[in-house]
């Protein structure tokens, strides 16, 4: 937080105007740290002090470019967004922290929200899902990464006992292999082109293998690199009839597809996935909110999940943080986590 921030003690009261800092794309290209003043929340609401948040490289390297297409501009807002693409707005959606003020039963608590980067907010208080005993709140950053490899393996589950390939060793793909990788009998396999992400496969518990060694054959491939070669790398991995998912996100590139090839013969789908609505065969039962509440209950089960956390920095240093991000310059990240004092 940078110096000039006011710091009230936590057992003073908040006054109605609650100074707080928050991180904008004042421009493509470039972020600041903007001062705002908040009101107070009412019984129904909650005002929250963030913990930590996390940057979902992939989509936040593409807002930061202004690489939105202009079709997109509505469907692409995140849920509490302020301002409007390209620029200037405030972006994200990976937020934890504690509720200091509002609705008296959440005091105290710990929650997640799918707020942008900010010290403290308000919101309703429907908005916040209280974090459950066993994940840390630095592992909770996970959570909108962890729903979206839920939806994807119920938009194309994972068969038990079949060969899945999840091409695309990033957060979402180590997590749908992770996820994958519980299904009873399931044999799966991570590609990918940097041989570094062997030692997190490995860690996982999870078979791994460049693009030129992997198995093929598979009955499900799942492609989460964000690179036109990796969708074309787990067209080759599909088996006869198999389901190609596609969870990577291209904003305003054009990709190239070999369908001329075996595409056809080999009678392969290719359907794609995003987390924006719960997949169809779990939508008639499914809220978003039970789904985000059970994405936070999946990060209980395995401490191993937080290697998937390589990177923090203080909030002060999020501007810089994320325009390295977006130039490409911190390889061997996976999540990076940004701490809030």
């Amino acid at each position: 937080m940078p110096p000039s921030a006011p710091r009230p003690s936590s057992h003073e009261p908040l006054a109605p105007a609650t100074p707080a800092w928050a991180c904008w794309l004042a421009e493509p290209g470039r972020a600041e740290l903007r001062a705002e003043f908040l009101r107070a929340p009412t019984r129904t609401e909650v005002l929250v002090r963030t913990l930590h948040s996390g940057i979902s490289r992939g989509t936040e390297s593409l807002v930061f470019r202004g690489e939105v297409p202009t079709s997109e501009y509505e469907r692409m807002r995140a849920p509490f967004q302020a301002g409007d693409f390209p620029a200037p707005l405030k972006y994200g959606y990976a937020n934890v922290g504690v509720v200091e003020a509002g609705m008296p039963a959440l005091i105290g608590r710990t929650v997640f929200c799918l707020f942008p980067h900010q010290s403290r907010y308000v919101v309703p208080a429907e908005a916040v899902v209280p974090v459950p005993e066993g994940v840390p709140p630095s592992r909770a950053v996970l959570a909108a990464n962890m729903e979206t490899a839920l939806n994807a393996l119920w938009d194309a589950a994972a068969p038990p006992g079949g060969r899945v390939s999840v091409v695309g060793g990033g957060v979402v793909g180590l997590l749908v292999a992770w996820l994958a990788a519980r299904t009873p009998g399931c044999q799966v396999e991570l590609v990918d082109i940097d041989p570094s992400r062997a030692n997190i496969a490995t860690h996982l518990g999870l078979g791994f293998a460049s693009p030129e060694a992997a198995c093929g054959e598979a009955d499900l491939v799942v492609h989460a690199s964000g690179q036109p070669a990796g969708l074309r790398t787990a067209l080759t991995l599909a088996g006869f009839e198999a389901t190609v998912l596609e969870l990577s996100w291209y904003g305003t590139r054009t990709v190239d597809l070999p369908l001329g090839q075996a595409f056809h013969a080999k009678r392969l789908a290719l359907r794609s996935s995003q987390v924006g609505q719960v997949a169809t065969p779990m939508r008639a039962r499914w809220s978003r909110r039970r789904r985000l509440e059970r994405a936070l209950a999946l990060l209980a089960l395995d401490a191993r999940l937080d290697a998937l956390i390589t990177h923090h920095a203080p909030f002060a240093q999020l501007p810089e943080v994320l325009s390295r991000l977006a130039r490409g310059d911190c390889p061997g990240i996976l999540c990076h986590r940004i701490d809030y004092d």
